[in-house]
């Protein structure tokens, strides 16, 4: 029984949405080459058209699915839904070139078994992608943490371009659902695969970046990465635990230990400010404030041993 067409398309992600739509319905579908008799399972024709066919005897409903799914605009049917569009709302960028995130997301495996060659994996935009988070990074620790020394500063800078951090953004993006991945990494779970994951993150900001320069990439990375810079800069006090100093300066002293309470909180969730200040004995000795309550608490008590410092007789 003969191969019947049901779809073509010049995109590699729309007819991976087509055959995963058809296969979701029971529809075993497969890639052909121009000649209809020679079936290869990723061929792109001589025209850069993606041939989707199926068994002739369930072709019809297979059009029938297909049809069902795309969206009309007065009498000319236009492309399947863009699957990318979900995505792309949740990282809050659109792409002008489509292809770049296809590019991005496409992993070794796919590209492996494209007999045509004309399908590349997305390792060069990893590569690109991990120097562009590098600089990023370094440059909000620059402005938003001047007090941090070198060493305060690299440890955040680790944490925050780590693996587990990417994998654990690019699941909050829900970025594995978009893979582009080759039969026998779908089957051993390669969209949950925390490396992959982590490699398919670096090479979208590579994406960003070469689609809209260095301002998209850094504002889409500042949204991305606000909270793992947060969490990095209260947990990275190097050689500065002004909070263990106040507590000692305090008991040599004999006075009462310190206490912190929140005095304000400002600004959207997503990048609260904190106002902290450190009460010993009812008094206020010192006030800060950070976006993170860790942080503000370590400025409040360096507030206080100056003050304290300052004082007659202390």
């Amino acid at each position: 029984m003969a191969p019947v067409v049901v779809f073509t398309s010049t995109s590699d992600i729309e007819a991976s949405v087509v055959m995963a739509l058809l296969d979701s319905r029971g529809i075993d579908s497969f890639r052909i080459s121009g000649n209809t008799q020679a079936i290869w399972p990723m061929v792109v024709n001589a025209l850069g058209e993606i041939r989707i066919a199926v068994a002739e005897d369930v072709s019809e409903e297979a059009l029938r699915v297909i049809d069902s799914h795309r969206e009309e605009l007065g009498t000319r049917v236009v492309r399947l839904r863009d699957e990318f569009e979900e995505l792309q709302d949740r990282i809050g960028y659109r792409f002008r070139d489509r292809g770049l995130l296809e590019h991005a997301l496409t992993h070794r495996s796919r590209a492996a078994e494209d007999v045509s060659g004309g399908v590349s994996d997305n390792e060069s935009l990893e590569f690109l992608g991990d120097a562009v988070l590098g600089l990023v990074t370094a440059d909000i620790l620059f402005r938003q943490y001047p007090q941090y020394n070198e060493g305060q500063k690299s440890k955040i800078k680790a944490s925050v371009v780590s693996a587990q951090s990417l994998a654990r953004r690019a699941e909050h993006i829900r970025l594995g659902d978009h893979l582009l991945l080759g039969r026998g990494e779908e089957k051993t779970g390669g969209r949950f695969k925390h490396a992959l994951l982590a490699d398919a993150y670096e090479a979208l900001i590579a994406a960003v970046y070469l689609d809209g320069g260095l301002p998209a990439a850094a504002a889409f990375l500042e949204r991305e990465l606000t909270d793992a810079i947060v969490e990095g800069a209260g947990q990275s006090v190097v050689g500065a635990d002004y909070k263990s100093a106040l507590q000692e300066r305090l008991q040599a002293l004999g006075r009462p230990l310190p206490e912190y309470r929140v005095a304000g909180q400002s600004g959207p969730d997503h990048r609260k400010v904190f106002t902290i200040e450190v009460v010993v004995g009812g008094e206020v000795l010192g006030s800060a404030s950070g976006r993170a309550k860790k942080e503000a608490e370590q400025e409040a008590a360096r507030g206080a041993l100056e003050q304290m410092a300052d004082a007659p007789g202390s």
